[in-house]
């Protein structure tokens, strides 16, 4: 009986032991390798509240704001929308989520309770099927849409305070929760080269991002943390020596914060609709993007040069082709999107980067339509030239 009973301790601790193996703790690049494809909840959670204008800097939490989730003409976020991403092929969810009309005292960026509830909630069915969970401020313009020193303080304070509620919410929450400081900082309206001072500000956003949640403790200490180059373009983080890897705590060096970028490139191609064709496969197919693998490879290998080699984690935290369709060559354009989709995913998984694709549930011809899953009918694949694309980029790095 000693023995069986020993026998049965020892699987339990065994059993146990796995468990717990599974949602260890990661260092970032351990927990971006694991990303097999990553998938944007867009336009649910980081909507403005009914009837408010979705670039007011208003801080509050007006009558209705309960229902900014579906503000953006998108239906209730289902845990059958959850599945349907899991069954499809992706094991991470990027959550990006607007506070600022949920914030019930703006002196101490308290978060309304029942938005915070639904937010866990979804967090949670992402967690039920085992996948990685990116949560973010998105959207939240007071903070985005003033880099400049008038603001700096006033901003970094209120970043302070609306971190510190939300890391003492998921405090408890296991691994594969990952934080994201800010979203695309930039001056309204002025995508273009940002000046020192505006990027002074995003890297004190960064740091103050990383001091709060690591002293919220927990498994905050060495929770994976993801910080922004500004506006989340590239460029303005590889070949400016302005942009600045905030300090981790003593002990952690870079081992647990990643660097996230948005790769909607080449512009002309995949947002604009510019070309129709990208690839040295598809120069002769019509008007091609001068942009090529290479552009793209190139760019991927000085990341790694930065980033990479000095232990940090890359995120590219959306990325995507709009769709466009033009009569004769539809089905030839969308053959392309499936080649530039599997390039863009077996490269950036070579290199360790995690890769969360831009699904906004809106869907025809021409820039800002990234659907790809119809949410107002059952998650039908309606854009399977992209999917395709993205899980055969997969298979190319298993």
């Amino acid at each position: 009986m000693k023995k069986i009973f020993t026998a049965r301790l020892f699987a339990l601790f065994a059993l146990s032991s796995i468990i717990s193996v599974c949602h260890a703790q990661p260092t970032a690049q351990q927990w971006n390798r694991e990303v097999v494809a990553g998938w944007n909840l867009g336009n649910q959670f980081e909507c403005s509240a009914p009837g408010q204008d979705g670039e007011s800097m208003a801080i509050g939490n007006p009558e209705g704001s309960i229902k900014a989730e579906t503000a953006w003409s998108n239906p209730v976020v289902t845990k059958k929308v959850i599945k349907a991403i899991k069954d499809a092929g992706f094991n991470a969810i990027r959550i990006p989520v607007r506070w600022q009309c949920h914030i019930t005292n703006p002196q101490a960026m308290s978060i309304d309770k029942a938005w915070i509830a639904r937010i866990k909630k979804v967090v949670g069915w992402c967690l039920s099927y085992d996948m990685k969970v990116i949560i973010n401020t998105h959207h939240d313009k007071w903070l985005e849409g003033r880099p400049t020193n008038q603001y700096k303080e006033e901003n970094n304070q209120k970043l302070a305070l609306l971190w510190l509620n939300i890391a003492s919410e998921f405090a408890d929450y296991d691994y594969r929760v990952a934080f994201a400081g800010t979203n695309e900082v930039h001056i309204k309206d002025n995508w273009g080269k940002p000046e020192a001072e505006n990027l002074a500000v995003q890297n004190s956003y960064n740091q103050t991002f990383i001091d709060v949640v690591r002293a919220t403790g927990g498994k905050n200490a060495k929770r994976h943390l993801i910080v922004q180059t500004y506006v989340c373009n590239p460029d303005f983080g590889l070949y400016n020596d302005n942009f600045i890897i905030p300090t981790d705590v003593e002990g952690n060096g870079n081992n647990y914060m990643s660097v996230e970028f948005h790769f909607y490139n080449p512009w002309d191609y995949a947002g604009e609709c510019k070309y129709n064709f990208w690839g040295a496969p598809y120069k002769d197919k019509g008007e091609a993007s001068p942009s090529d693998e290479k552009n793209m490879t190139d760019l991927f290998d000085r990341v790694v040069a930065t980033w990479s080699q000095k232990g940090l984690g890359v995120v590219i935290g959306e990325w995507g082709v709009t769709d466009r369709q033009k009569s004769g060559q539809t089905d030839l354009i969308h053959e392309n999107m499936t080649y530039y989709c599997r390039f863009f995913v077996s490269e950036a998984r070579k290199r360790g980067f995690s890769t969360f694709v831009w699904d906004n549930n809106a869907f025809g011809s021409g820039a800002e339509h990234f659907g790809i899953f119809d949410r107002r009918a059952s998650m039908k694949v309606k854009a399977p030239w992209i999917l395709q694309g993205i899980m055969e980029g997969v298979n190319i790095t298993k």
